[in-house]
């Protein structure tokens, strides 16, 4: 499985990841997030079969996705993953290139990079396998 491990594969994890990622929450007010917001909290009745099903699945993707990535990294690499990708949120702003006012911006960026750790965690072991050979001891042969 490793050997057929490229960048489309890692390409298809991010996008996965993305979707996963903008669908439950994102600043434009289109997400579910709000769309559950509004079903318990406000006047809509969405308390629906889709937005079950949608409650259902996207569980299912956080599970999957936050279960790899934290067998994957570890509790030390997730968090020194988060710390390396807030840091370069943080060099933006401090750059000049991301205003401290504009949270929309902030918001989409730091879900870009929640995605981007998400997607290197399901990739992980591939990764590091290709790096340094090492075999992960849950990995099976082919």
């Amino acid at each position: 499985m490793a050997q057929r491990f490229n960048t489309q594969s890692f390409l298809l994890r991010l996008v996965f990841a993305l979707v996963l990622v903008y669908v439950s929450y994102n600043p434009s007010g289109y997400s579910y997030y709000h769309w559950a917001k509004e079903a318990f909290f406000g006047q809509g009745t969405f308390k629906t079969p889709p937005f079950a099903m949608v409650s259902v699945l996207l569980l299912i993707g956080w599970t999957v996705y936050l279960r790899a990535t934290f067998r994957s990294l570890g509790g030390l690499g997730l968090l020194l993953a988060l710390a390396f990708f807030a840091i370069i949120i943080w060099w933006l702003i401090d750059l000049g290139l991301l205003g401290i006012n504009n949270m929309s911006v902030i918001s989409y960026i730091a879900l870009f990079l929640i995605a981007a750790v998400l997607a290197v965690g399901m990739s992980w072991s591939h990764i590091r396998r290709k790096i340094s050979g090492q075999v992960d001891t849950d990995d099976v042969e082919d």
